[in-house]
């Protein structure tokens, strides 16, 4: 344990140096997502047979990511920083990698507005493949789960969206504060756990856009309880009640969209 509450006095984010450049673990990691989410999709279709030809998913793709990185940096800036209306009005900063002359990346992304901006490019796909959409969804739903444990991984490896102040023996020394290592139980619940629920109950969905419900759902509520160990973010504390975080309130809505979306299901309302 002795080790394990040190790690980070023993780990370097970086990965390589190149010429200079910095590469750190979590853009491995983020990369690794992207391309896992790819090849489970892959293995899901080849699996259960579905009727999306290779060419077309590598197309959805294209659409899917980025959508994602937009959405994931926009939403970043209109979710969790103080001063939204400075990068609208400068919106190359929201992707300077550089500050002060130094190659930093780009650092800060919200998973939630990840997730509005791959509806978005799921729509302009749908509309332009004629494809139906809630198809689509539900395997979207059981490709993003595993793909998504890397991403959390690759945060706990920038020491980033850290834990709360913890007693227990499992807890991470950051800055000499024991925490809890909450990005490892994000990976845990809303990447390995989701998967398998999704996996197992896709064999007994009756209508389309079921499994992309079960996501929703249960990614809000495990998200909303782990949230109560995960460090408020600094630049906005709690936003309701002295315990509410954002990332709560934007659970919350996840939670009823996929409530909503498994009783249009449950009506058989199909939309294509």
């Amino acid at each position: 344990m002795e080790f394990w509450q040190h790690i980070y006095d023993n780990f370097n984010p970086i990965a390589i140096q190149i010429f200079g450049l910095k590469i750190h673990w979590y853009g491995l990691m983020y990369i690794s997502a992207l391309l896992s989410a790819l090849y489970i999709a892959k293995w899901i279709i080849k699996k259960d047979n579905l009727k999306i030809s290779e060419e077309r998913l590598n197309n959805y793709f294209i659409y899917a990511e980025l959508g994602i990185i937009l959405g994931a940096r926009l939403g970043y800036f209109i979710f969790y920083t103080t001063t939204p209306i400075y990068y609208f009005i400068h919106p190359w900063e929201m992707f300077n990698p550089f500050n002060n002359g130094e190659f930093v990346g780009i650092r800060g992304m919200s998973y939630h507005g990840a997730i509005i901006g791959f509806i978005i490019g799921s729509l302009l796909f749908v509309r332009k493949y004629k494809i139906s959409f809630l198809f689509l969804m539900d395997f979207v739903a059981v490709s993003i789960p595993l793909a998504y444990t890397l991403g959390r991984i690759g945060n706990f490896f920038n020491k980033e969206l850290i834990g709360r102040v913890t007693d227990l023996p499992f807890g991470i020394y950051i800055n000499g504060v024991l925490r809890h290592p909450s990005q490892l139980y994000e990976a845990f619940f809303e990447g390995i756990v989701l998967f398998i629920i999704i996996y197992l109950y896709r064999k007994y969905k009756k209508n389309d856009g079921e499994l992309m419900a079960l996501y929703l759902f249960f990614y809000g509520f495990f998200r909303f309880m782990i949230e109560y160990v995960r460090e408020p973010d600094i630049q906005l504390g709690f936003i309701c009640c002295d315990w509410m975080t954002m990332g709560q309130l934007l659970c919350i809505v996840m939670m009823i969209a996929g409530c909503i979306l498994y009783l249009i299901g449950y009506r058989k309302i199909i939309f294509k």
